[in-house]
C-alpha cells in the first residue's frame, strides 16, 4: 500500500467512516473466506465418509445376498473333493466371515480419516483471539453525552426525506 508523502500515512487521508468501512468490509470478508474454508474442508470429509459408507454397504450385500447361494455351491464343491459335508460348510462360512471382516475393517479406516474442519477452526480462534484483544473506544464520562443533542424534526419531514 502506499501513501503520498506530503499526508504523511492513513490517517491523514482517510476518514473515520472510510476506515470504519475498510474495517467492515475486510471484517465481511474474513469470515465468507473462514466460511469458504470450512465449506472446502467439511466437503472433503463428506467424500471420504462417503467412501466408507459404501465400503460397509458393499460388505452388507455381499453378506445378506451372496453368501446363502455361493455357500452351497462352495460346500458342495468341497464335498465333491472328499471332505464331509459339514466341514465344507464350517469352512465356507468361515471364509465368509472373514470377507466380512476385511470389508469392515476397511470401513472403519476410512471413517477415522474423517477429521473436524482443523485449519477452519484454527483460523476461527485466532480470529477471536485477535479480536479479544481490540480495545473499545475511549467514552466520555458516564454523566455526560458524547455527541449534542439534536434538534427534534417534524415527523412528516423525517418521513418525506426517508422516502425520497
Amino acid at each position: 500500500m502506499s501513501y503520498p508523502a506530503d499526508n504523511g500515512g492513513p490517517a491523514a487521508e482517510r476518514s473515520l467512516g472510510q476506515l470504519v468501512a475498510t474495517a467492515t468490509a475486510e471484517m465481511s470478508a474474513l469470515v465468507h473466506d473462514e466460511i469458504a474454508l470450512a465449506k472446502a474442508e467439511l466437503r472433503q470429509d463428506v467424500k471420504r465418509g462417503a467412501m466408507g459408507g459404501a465400503a460397509i454397504s458393499v460388505a452388507g450385500v455381499f453378506a445378506l445376498f451372496s453368501l446363502p447361494v455361493l455357500s452351497f455351491a462352495a460346500a458342495y464343491g468341497i464335498h465333491n473333493l472328499g471332505l464331509g459335508l459339514a466341514w465344507s460348510f464350517l469352512i465356507v462360512g468361515s471364509a465368509y466371515l472373514v470377507l466380512a471382516g476385511l470389508l469392515a475393517l476397511l470401513a472403519v479406516t476410512k471413517f477415522k480419516k474423517v477429521k473436524p474442519p482443523e485449519r477452519s477452526i484454527a483460523s476461527a480462534k485466532q480470529t477471536a483471539a485477535m479480536l479479544g484483544n481490540a480495545k473499545p473506544h475511549p467514552r466520555e464520562a458516564p454523566g455526560r453525552p458524547i455527541r449534542p443533542a439534536l434538534p427534534v424534526k417534524d415527523e412528516a419531514e423525517v418521513v418525506a426525506r426517508s422516502s425520497a
